[in-house]
């Protein structure tokens, strides 16, 4: 019996819907997830941009790795703390062909990707889902076409997923902020407002898409603050009335709070429409928030200033070094762990493992269940 079966026959749920919102009783049981299928963007991406154009630079991966991972990141990022979690290995990028082992899933992020096409990258997240979609097919078509033979095993089987496997796994999706991004570098605040609802109708399609192909299990992000990214502060602060009481720049907030709004009642749509699912809405964007306005008291620097690369005065990316009128720009500091924000774009790993320790245990989740437990909503 698989594991989402075993965990709602065996233990048992409890459901009472209230406006919307289940109320959970789970007692303390955990779900055996065999794999993770990640859709997002830099905020997840363990390697595939790198792998399809040019890799990162040192200091990238530093913390944790100890040289570049293909990620935005002095080391681990949210993804990486929810695959531990769950006792599985990190995942490896779909794009990166080197080193690879999708036993346990695989990553289809990359950096610079949004929900419709255009923008920043090409890897948009229709793309990702055909990716997915080619990359299930084939394994199917795999295990059908090569039986091993007599007391043999095929050496595939070590790395690849097994088909049974992806009806069970868990579906994690974290993508839209560059929706935003590149709508308000091209157009106004307003014209990005606007454009939420068709943004939000193809992740709406995307999901049904994914349960077409028998994903069950899914923990969905909302966007976080932009307008607290020190990027975002550093361009956006000019303005008179622009900043809010803890220095981010509120209209580009409020744009990403009318969007996860809208991205909540999606998903309680997607809850009516597809009953034999189950959907986690996580409020990253809260408890993102709550680490900026807390930063100090948290034992971080003020959460303005990044720690790898420069936009004062010159754009230098993470891994660079310039120097110009005899100051060099791009030296990275010293202790990326009182550091919020790695790049002025991306967050540290200590930043991403405070996240993680505050949305794994359900508690800015609707319902609010912990990682280990959504398979318990699966009925």
């Amino acid at each position: 019996m698989d594991s989402a079966r075993l965990c709602r026959c065996v233990f048992g749920l409890m459901v009472v819907g209230l406006v919307g919102l289940p109320q959970v009783v789970l007692g303390g049981r955990r779900c055996n997830f065999p794999a993770i299928y990640n859709f997002g963007d830099s905020n997840s991406d363990t390697g595939g941009i790198s792998a399809a154009f040019a890799a990162l630079h040192p200091p990238n991966g530093e913390t944790f790795f100890g040289h570049p991972s293909g990620r935005y990141c002095d080391g681990r990022l949210i993804i990486d703390f929810i695959a531990e979690e769950l006792k599985l290995p990190l995942l490896s990028a779909y794009l990166d062909s080197v080193g690879t082992n999708f036993r346990h899933g695989a990553n289809f992020a990359t950096g610079g990707s949004s929900i419709l096409p255009g923008g920043y990258s090409p890897f948009h997240l229709g793309i990702q889902m055909s990716q997915f979609i080619q990359f299930k097919s084939r394994i199917s078509a795999l295990y059908t076409q090569l039986s091993p033979s007599a007391g043999t095993t095929p050496p595939f089987k070590s790395f690849l997923p097994r088909p049974k496997d992806f009806s069970n796994a868990l579906y994690t999706i974290d993508i839209g902020q560059n929706d935003l991004s590149y709508g308000f570098q091209h157009t106004t605040i307003e014209q990005v407002r606007l454009s939420i609802p068709n943004i939000l109708s193809q992740f709406f399609q995307a999901v049904h898409q994914l349960y077409k192909e028998g994903a069950r299990v899914f923990w969905v992000h909302n966007t976080g603050p932009i307008g607290c990214l020190p990027y975002t502060v550093i361009y956006g602060r000019s303005k008179p009335g622009n900043l809010d009481q803890n220095g981010c720049v509120k209209p580009q907030n409020e744009v990403a709070q009318e969007f996860n709004r809208q991205l909540k009642e999606r998903v309680f749509q997607l809850r009516a429409d597809l009953p034999g699912a189950a959907f986690t809405y996580v409020d990253v964007y809260s408890a993102k928030y709550a680490l900026i306005s807390s930063a100090k008291n948290e034992g971080f620097v003020d959460p303005f200033e990044f720690c790898c690369g420069s936009f004062y005065g010159y754009h230098i990316d993470c891994g660079k070094k310039a120097i110009i009128n005899g100051t060099v720009y791009g030296n990275p500091c010293h202790n990326p762990s009182m550091h919020i924000s790695w790049d002025g774009i991306h967050y540290s790993e200590s930043a991403n493992l405070w996240i993680a320790n505050r949305i794994l245990n359900g508690s800015f989740s609707d319902p609010p269940v912990s990682i280990g437990e959504t398979c318990f909503l699966y009925q």
